[in-house]
């Protein structure tokens, strides 16, 4: 109870993180329900109704195929979501377990995982992405690998930190003690302390991961040029700039579930750091 308390009475103190939050379901919400809520199909064609500024027939206006703008935007959630949410899961899944090996095992297990780790941080990211992405040829599945592929040392070396904070603890010395196994006491006992600050940096990379990806998409290495994605949009808005229409909604998208899924990740950082916590008690 003292728990759930402590939760609604930073909700209330944090009203940013309940509009994402709002948001986020909006989103997913439409995002499944699209092909419902699509007064169009995202590939139905009409030449004669081309580049068509907003109207009542077309809420956000045509593109250059005569496609309806607000069906594509209402469908490309189905991509750009899921390739976010997949990219930063895959990340975090992959990185906890190179940086929990390499803090719980220290010594050489230590220096070879994280300077294994090293050589992917040496690179910017969206450089490193494109050019894997490049390589494995434009597609949604190769863009995700790619990320995912770029993604993941932030988390090793933030799970690794804590997993070194925690290991010499009393309750770990007292797993060790009544003989409970490395593999038990790593992810029975010290993982779970150590995943709070994992799933903040998740909730607030997905927004960047949604980000990144739609820039592959935007530079041609995403999905394929007919596909209801937002940063391919966006793209192909750029060769009608009097077009406002055509890059000003799906970057408006990109930018709702960005800034809501920062603000969701405030907030879960204010609810599990324990200094908060303190505060509001």
């Amino acid at each position: 109870m003292d728990n759930l308390h402590t939760v609604r009475l930073r909700m209330r103190q944090n009203p940013l993180m309940v509009v994402g939050a709002i948001v986020c379901l909006v989103w997913i919400v439409i995002s499944m329900a699209a092909g419902d809520l699509a007064p169009y199909h995202p590939l139905e064609q009409s030449v004669m109704e081309r580049l068509q500024a907003p109207s009542s027939d077309h809420l956000f206006g045509t593109d250059q195929l005569g496609r309806d703008v607000l069906s594509r935007v209402l469908y490309g959630g189905r991509t750009s979501l899921p390739a976010g949410l997949l990219v930063v899961t895959s990340a975090m899944l992959v990185g906890t377990a190179f940086g929990a090996v390499a803090g719980y095992m220290g010594g050489m297990w230590d220096e070879l995982l994280m300077r294994f780790t090293e050589v992917f941080m040496a690179f910017p990211i969206i450089i490193l992405a494109m050019a894997i992405a490049a390589a494995l040829g434009p597609n949604v599945t190769n863009a995700v690998i790619a990320m995912s592929v770029v993604w993941w040392p932030n988390y090793a070396r933030i799970v690794r930190s804590l997993v070194i904070s925690v290991k010499s603890d009393a309750y770990v010395e007292s797993a060790r003690a009544i003989g409970s196994s490395p593999v038990r006491i790593l992810l029975i006992t010290i993982l779970p302390n150590c995943v709070a600050p994992a799933l903040v940096m998740a909730t607030l990379d997905i927004g960047n991961a949604i980000l990144i990806f739609a820039g592959l998409s935007f530079l041609g290495l995403g999905p394929e040029p007919s596909s209801p994605e937002w940063g391919r949009m966006v793209s192909d808005g750029i060769d009608y700039f009097d077009q406002w229409w055509l890059s000003t909604f799906p970057g408006l998208a990109i930018f709702t579930v960005v800034m809501a899924l920062n603000f969701v990740g405030d907030g879960m950082r204010d609810l599990l750091d324990p200094r908060t916590r303190k505060q509001i008690g």
